[in-house]
C-alpha cells in the first residue's frame, strides 16, 4: 500500500472514492456538509499535487437513474470548498466518461455522476453479472486509486472495495479520512487505556447484540440506554407501561446480563427515566423509576439518577466508545439527557480520556450541542464503524492492503 503523504501525484489520474452521501433539503440544498468538509484535506494534497482528479460517490439508494440523487446537485458547494473548477461527468462510466478523464490536464478536477445509478456498483439482483465489467471500466479512468470513504467501508461493492484488485500495491492507499478512522477504531478496539467504558443507545437491542457480544470481551463498563433499556427492565420483572419492548429478546437481554456478570464487565441501565404519556414534544412528563413506569406512558430519556449513575462511570474511564443517544433527543423535552452525557464525556476528554463517538444519532447529537470538537474523535462511518466494533473485517480496508 502506498502513502498518501509522500506520492508523487504530477500527471496522474486518480480515482478518489469519497462518501458524498450528504443530507438534501427540498430546496436542494446540503443541511450537512461534514463528510465533504472530511474528505477535504485528501482532495486538496492530490489536487495541490499536481495530480488529474475524479471523484467518485454515491448519493441515496437510488433505483437506476434518479434526478433526485444525482452529485451535479453538490457540484456548486464542491467548488466553493476546493476553491476550484470542478468539471462533472453526467456518467460514472461509458466513453463519454472515459474521454473527459483521459483530457484532464494536471490539477484539474472531475466529479462522476452517482454510481449507485448502475446497479453493477452494489453488485445486486441484475447488477451482479456485470460487476466485474463495471468495475474494470471504472479503474480504467485511473492510474491510482485512493479511498477515503469509511462510510461505505464495509460494502464489498465495485468502487469501495472491488476496483482496488486492478491496481498494484504501489498505486492505491488510503486517503487522509480513511487512514484517521481506521487509526480511531484500533486506538479503542487494540490499544485501549482502562477503564474503558462503551456506551450504546438504540431502540432496539436486536440491532445491537453482535457489538455488544464483542464489547463484553472487551470493555471495563457497558452503558446500554435508549429505547433497549425497556427490554432489560421487562426482562427483569419490571412493569414498563407504553415504553418501547422487544418482547422477543427478553431470554437474550438476561444472557447479556449473565454474560456481563461472568466476564466481570459492569453492564449499566439507567436507574429512572423522563416518561410521557405520548410520543410528543408537548406531551405530559414526569419521572418514574425504569422498573416501573405507569400504564400508558413511555420511557423516553434518562431521569436525574440515570444520569448521576452514568456520569459517575463515564468520568472515572480513560477510553470512552459511544454509540446511540440516551433518549428521543431529536425533541428538545426529551434532550436533556443526551446533552448532559455529552457534556459529561467532553468533559472527561478534556481531562485526559480518549472519546470515540460514531454512528448517526450521536454525530448528530454531538453537533446539536455544539461539542463535535470536544471529543478525541468523531467518526464519519455509521455501519461501517459497528462492524468494525463488531470485529468484522471491513472489505474496503481489507482491499487495499492486499
Amino acid at each position: 500500500m502506498a502513502n498518501i503523504d509522500n506520492f508523487d501525484f504530477g500527471g496522474k489520474r486518480v480515482f478518489v472514492r469519497v462518501d458524498f452521501n450528504v443530507p438534501m433539503d427540498d430546496n436542494k440544498q446540503i443541511t450537512d456538509d461534514t463528510r465533504m468538509r472530511g474528505a477535504l484535506p485528501t482532495l486538496k494534497r492530490i489536487h495541490e499535487g499536481g495530480g488529474r482528479l475524479i471523484i467518485g460517490s454515491h448519493m441515496g439508494r437510488p433505483k437506476g437513474v434518479d434526478k433526485k440523487y444525482s452529485l451535479e446537485q453538490i457540484l456548486p458547494h464542491l467548488e466553493e470548498l476546493l476553491g476550484t473548477q470542478v468539471q462533472f461527468a453526467p456518467d460514472s462510466v461509458g466513453e463519454e466518461t472515459q474521454k473527459i478523464a483521459d483530457n484532464l490536464k494536471d490539477g484539474e478536477v472531475l466529479l462522476l455522476e452517482n454510481l449507485r445509478f448502475h446497479a453493477e456498483e452494489e453488485g445486486k439482483g441484475d447488477g451482479k453479472a456485470g460487476q466485474p465489467a463495471f468495475t474494470k471500466q471504472l479503474a480504467d479512468l485511473a492510474d491510482v486509486y485512493v479511498n477515503d470513504a469509511f462510510g461505505t467501508a464495509h460494502r464489498a461493492h465495485a468502487s469501495t472495495a472491488l476496483i482496488a484488485d486492478h491496481f498494484d500495491a504501489d498505486h492505491k492507499m488510503f486517503g487522509y479520512l480513511m487512514a484517521k478512522e481506521v487509526a480511531a477504531v484500533e486506538r479503542v478496539m487494540e490499544q485501549v487505556e482502562r477503564p474503558f467504558t462503551a456506551i450504546m443507545g438504540g431502540s432496539k437491542v436486536s440491532s445491537k447484540i453482535e457489538i455488544i457480544e464483542n464489547l463484553l470481551t472487551k470493555v471495563d463498563n457497558l452503558i446500554l440506554t435508549g429505547g433497549m433499556t425497556y427490554t432489560f427492565m421487562k426482562a427483569n420483572g419490571g412493569n414498563i407501561g407504553a415504553s418501547i419492548c422487544e418482547d422477543d429478546k427478553l431470554d437474550l437481554a438476561i444472557e447479556i446480563q449473565e454474560k456481563a456478570k461472568a466476564n466481570g464487565v459492569n453492564l449499566v441501565l439507567g436507574a429512572d427515566s423522563v416518561v410521557a404519556d405520548s410520543f410528543s414534544n408537548d406531551a405530559n412528563t414526569k419521572v418514574a423509576d425504569s422498573m416501573n413506569i405507569p400504564e400508558g406512558w413511555s420511557g423516553l430519556d434518562i431521569g436525574p439518577k440515570a444520569q448521576e449513575d452514568f456520569a459517575k462511570v463515564i468520568r472515572e474511564s480513560k477510553t470512552i466508545l459511544w454509540n446511540g443517544p440516551f433518549g428521543v433527543f431529536e425533541m428538545d423535552t426529551f434532550a436533556k439527557g443526551t446533552e448532559a452525557m455529552a457534556h459529561v464525556i467532553a468533559d472527561t476528554t478534556a481531562k485526559g480520556a480518549y472519546s470515540l463517538v460514531g454512528g448517526g444519532d450521536s454525530v448528530a447529537a454531538v453537533n446539536k450541542f455544539g461539542l463535535a470538537d470536544k471529543m478525541s474523535y468523531v467518526s464519519t462511518g455509521g455501519g461501517a464503524l459497528l462492524e468494525a466494533i463488531e470485529g468484522k473485517t471491513l472489505p474496503g480496508i481489507a482491499a487495499i492492503g492486499k
